[in-house]
């Protein structure tokens, strides 16, 4: 399968299981992050939602262009576009904490997928960005409004965004969006992490998220993310994407 669910105690962890594709996001990952979430919805003895990818290099490299490069208007990239963006909404606004565990590039639409849970803790190897500007489109999941909701500088999370670049692990602390740095295993990193918070009842958690989720509420975030999702998908009909997705693709041939 594309990924796997665990329930650890109380821990869900959810693992993108494409190392092959550096766990690049399909279809098949979308639903299972829709499956995650119901998951949790319906399941109170979960405490956290923990999202890492397999392996070392990649905790995820964004949408699979060898699957999405046949979306060509601007309705069928929006589509694909507003799907995710909704899945990740419903992450974002979950009522338990969430964690990217970051074990290697999130680059892209895995740069979206980490900047809407709660916490990022990254591995020091790691290289995180919003590389989508390389592709001539901007950020298509929400991932450019969460960032600017995370509490960065807003010169430092525009930055971020308009260089389309990776940063490395010091940079990401430095600017405040990886909250950790870890080395070694991402299994003691996490428990480290949430060490002091599994002692809290979990009904503390999720009062203290629901403060931040009214905000958003009378903010009209979704609103805000699905016009983000609209201008990206105008960007996705253009030539200049079309002609660097072509240049990508061959090239990673």
């Amino acid at each position: 399968m594309a990924y796997k669910i665990e329930n650890d105690n109380g821990v869900c962890i959810f693992t993108i299981n494409r190392e092959e594709k550096r766990n690049a996001v399909n279809d098949e990952v979308m639903n299972g992050l829709r499956e995650v979430i119901s998951y949790i919805k319906e399941n109170k003895s979960i405490s956290f939602l923990v999202i890492t990818g397999a392996g070392e290099k990649a905790f995820c490299s964004g949408g699979d262009l060898s699957e999405f490069h046949s979306l060509k208007t601007e309705e069928q990239a929006f589509s694909m576009l507003s799907k995710m963006g909704n899945i990740l909404y419903d992450l974002a606004t979950l009522r338990v904490p969430t964690i990217a565990l970051i074990n290697g590039a999130a680059v892209g639409g895995g740069c979206e997928i980490a900047t809407a849970c709660d916490f990022r803790l990254v591995a020091s190897h790691a290289k995180c960005g919003f590389i989508q500007g390389t592709l001539s489109i901007t950020t298509g999941w929400g991932g450019g409004t969460y960032l600017f909701e995370r509490g960065l500088r807003h010169d430092r999370a525009l930055k971020m965004l308009v260089d389309a670049k990776s940063y490395d692990a010091n940079l990401l602390y430095e600017i405040g969006w990886a909250m950790r740095i870890f080395e070694g295993s991402k299994e003691q990193a996490l428990d480290e992490f949430i060490l002091e918070m599994r002692k809290i009842h979990p009904s503390v958690h999720q009062a203290y998220k629901e403060i931040e989720l009214r905000k958003w509420k009378e903010r009209n975030m979704y609103e805000r993310v699905m016009e983000e999702i609209r201008l990206c998908a105008k960007l996705w009909e253009s030539d200049a994407h079309n002609e660097a997705v072509y240049r990508f693709l061959n090239k990673s041939k």
